[in-house]
């Protein structure tokens, strides 16, 4: 537990392989269907064209792109081992091939312990958990599904495509392969209350999920949501209200899942709102000093449901 206030990821990982292992993020060139059309056009409305992008050229080969991210994660970081992040875009739409092809280049680096795959869960055939299932067997791997709000409501008004039964059916194919899930969810989306919020860290405690990524919605230049904000029509949270956010959303969550991530972390060239978002070190002490004053810790109002 970080300071025994919620389950980080660091430590989970050390745990596993018994060193320090570091995430490479990786771009692999791939797509999604809410921007090729075969959902819709212009994707979610806080994603540019790079959409949650690593900042990696996909025209740089996988195994260029983690040669490159070893050698400076293990000057920063004392990294000995990595997991292969697939983040940009849906890293399951592709076929098969494609996929199995750019999975096994990443698992021949030697230092690469698993991968974690970031995608939709509107876009993960079953063949395509299987394949991961397979690779699972001597590998860590993860899945990490976008969800952002368990609000329908939200999910549309932000053009997200999918609903949240779409994640709830893919969380359970996935854990019936037994791989682990990881969701992404967004605070501070347009139009919802503290409660809503809370109501997906109910949502996510009531279904078989291992870790979750907690994000801040800040306004990336050139997107339909720095329209809203340009025109007045949305508002950022103050750093005081996201943390007070996430600490009573770390509260409501199961104690043993995985926290992997508590803020985002934008590229200062991109954003355009708020500018606290870049003082990442800030964010995280404002999240300890609430929930410390709150005598909050992950799990405390955690109560177990059914889905």
């Amino acid at each position: 537990m970080a300071g025994n206030l919620y389950r980080d990821y660091n430590t989970y990982l050390r745990a596993v392989f018994g060193c320090r292992v570091q995430k490479i993020t990786i771009d692999a060139g791939l797509s999604c269907p809410n921007r090729d059309g075969a959902l819709g056009r212009g994707g979610c409305i806080y994603c540019n064209e790079k959409g949650s992008g690593t900042g990696a050229s996909s025209s740089a080969s996988i195994t260029g792109q983690i040669r490159a991210a070893k050698e400076r994660l293990a000057r920063k970081y004392k990294a000995k081992k990595f997991i292969a992040y697939f983040q940009s875009f849906s890293n399951t739409y592709a076929p098969l091939g494609v996929l199995e092809s750019l999975y096994a280049e990443a698992l021949r680096d030697p230092d690469v312990v698993g991968l974690s795959i970031g995608t939709r869960p509107d876009c993960v055939p079953e063949a395509v958990l299987d394949h991961l299932r397979d690779l699972a067997r001597d590998r860590l791997i993860w899945i990490e599904y976008g969800l952002q709000s368990s609000k329908d409501s939200t999910l549309l008004a932000i053009n997200r495509g999918h609903d949240s039964a779409s994640f709830a059916d893919a969380v359970a194919r996935t854990r019936a392969r037994s791989i682990p899930v990881c969701a992404h969810v967004i605070l501070g989306l347009p139009g919802e209350t503290e409660k809503d919020m809370l109501d997906t860290a109910r949502f996510l405690g009531r279904h078989d999920i291992q870790g979750v990524k907690i994000h801040l919605l800040y306004v990336i230049r050139g997107t339909p949501l720095e329209e809203l904000y340009r025109s007045g029509a949305y508002s950022c949270l103050s750093r005081e209200e996201y943390a007070a956010h996430v600490g009573e959303f770390l509260a409501l969550l199961p104690p043993d899942m995985i926290i992997q991530r508590l803020t985002g972390d934008p590229h200062p060239g991109e954003l355009a709102a708020p500018a606290w978002a870049l003082e990442k070190a800030r964010n995280l002490k404002a999240i300890t000093e609430y929930m410390e004053m709150r005598g909050l810790f992950q799990g405390k109002h955690f109560r177990p449901e059914k889905a």
